[in-house]
């Protein structure tokens, strides 16, 4: 009996033994042989704009980069526009698809712009904003920076006094041309002539 109970005493030794080295194998080997999720994931993340605005469905750009990595539909973010639909389809070898959003987002380029006389300063607004572009402090007015401005318009439903609204964005003409760029140029050349013959 005793000769009994000294086999089984070593077969459960035994077997705890093969058990914890084999556990200490696994453990190495999923560390040593890692993968780090999707390779794909950065790469898409970086032609995103990075806007953090929810548009596409997720929470972020980042998240939506992992969806795309594992067969997601490339075309739904709007701040990225057709650009960056294009640029992922290049990435990853596929077909480009049209963007997938409303016309009028497409068609126009909004911005959020704060009524300022409106404003209390809750600063409820800039808590929203992705991309930091609006600024101001507690119980003072706030404006947006319109160059930062994505249009996501997540601004908009926080404002408990509802003095932001979405606007096209304003169309900045190039810097002073000269009215008459031939006369003018000529008139340097001819003074340079006059100068120097």
């Amino acid at each position: 009996m005793t000769d009994g109970i000294v086999s089984i005493g070593a077969a459960v030794i035994g077997l705890s033994a093969i058990g914890l080295i084999g556990g200490l194998l696994l453990q190495y080997a999923s560390k040593a042989f890692k993968v780090n999720g999707n390779p794909l994931v950065d790469p898409i993340d970086a032609l995103l704009p990075q806007t953090q605005c929810g548009q596409c469905g997720h929470p972020g750009c980042k998240p939506y980069a992992e969806a795309i990595a594992y067969g997601e539909a490339i075309n739904l973010c709007p701040p990225g526009g057709q650009a960056t639909v294009d640029r992922i389809a290049n990435l990853l070898g596929v077909d480009s698809l049209a963007l997938d959003a409303d016309k009028n987002i497409i068609e126009q380029d909004l911005v959020a712009l704060i009524i300022e006389d409106e404003c209390i300063g809750c600063t409820k607004c800039i808590q929203a904003c992705p991309v930091d572009a609006i600024v101001g402090a507690t119980k003072l007015m706030h404006t947006v920076i319109m160059d930062d401005c994505t249009g996501c318009d997540l601004c908009v439903d926080p404002c408990p006094v509802d003095c932001i609204d979405m606007v096209p964005r304003p169309k900045v003409s190039n810097f002073w041309t000269p009215q008459h760029p031939n006369m003018i140029s000529s008139d340097r050349f001819e003074r340079i002539e006059m100068k120097h013959g």
